[in-house]
């Protein structure tokens, strides 16, 4: 069984602090936010980074695909200058490095594999063999857009509850989510209905939706019986569903 909280951080607070890094992590604690969601992917000597991109050029100063560059090549990139100064010196930290980050917080996740192509089942193999090696706190949730991950994840580790991500659901979700032993639906808010969150909970599922930043929607949501809100800006939707 999961128990995820009615809010989760996206990528840490994304809204105020660079993506996937430490820093966003500890926002996002700052912020009341009692887990985060966050991106998995490989470098090219197999390292697993917090990394939502195919290529560094976006949130580091780095260039190229990640898959191209070493752990310690991506290690000498700044990942916090980009969002801002005072986030000037921020790096791109391992897997391990944010577990151990989010255990002396008290924290949980959900981490979702973001795999390079042609790299999805080894990203979910080496992403779950490092959770099941280093992770003491919460059962996480192992999420992916790619049922090949997905799959990789259910073979590999099966003891880590598996979320399906779909940007919509289609027709097949409920067959493809069991197929897949999934335990909970990850759907972009923009598509969700209310007899679809009906039909998630009648399946046995939690339904986590993304990524949400309007008090409104979000409290929309929550009144359908959605579980999780995975947001930008935790402390505003608190707030909101606080209110």
């Amino acid at each position: 069984m999961i128990n995820p909280p009615r809010i989760v951080g996206h990528r840490g607070a994304k809204a105020n602090a660079p993506e996937n890094t430490l820093v966003a992590i500890r926002r996002a604690h700052e912020e009341g936010a009692t887990w985060i969601e966050f991106d998995a992917k490989l470098t090219k000597d197999n390292a697993v980074v917090l990394m939502h991109d195919e290529t560094l050029d976006r949130t580091s100063n780095g260039k190229g695909p990640v898959a191209e560059a070493t752990l310690a090549e991506i290690k000498k990139l700044d990942a916090g200058a980009w969002f801002g100064p005072a986030f000037k010196g921020e790096t791109i930290p391992t897997l391990e490095e944010a577990m151990a980050l989010m255990a002396s917080l008290g924290m949980g996740f959900n981490i979702e594999i973001k795999p390079c192509p042609g790299r999805e089942a080894e990203t979910a193999e080496r992403a779950c063999a490092s959770v099941l090696a280093n992770w003491r706190g919460p059962t996480p949730i192992v999420s992916s857009f790619k049922r090949q991950s997905l799959a990789a994840a259910q073979a590999t580790a099966p003891s880590l509850p598996r979320g399906y991500l779909a940007e919509e659901l289609g027709r097949s979700w409920r067959a493809d989510a069991e197929a897949l032993g999934c335990v909970a639906i990850h759907p972009g808010w923009k598509h969700l209905t209310r007899q679809l969150v009906r039909d998630i909970k009648e399946a046995g599922m939690k339904a986590l939706v993304w990524t949400v930043n309007e008090p409104a929607r979000a409290r929309e949501l929550v009144a359908w019986g959605v579980d999780s809100i995975i947001t930008d800006r935790p402390a505003d939707i608190a707030k909101a569903l606080a209110g």
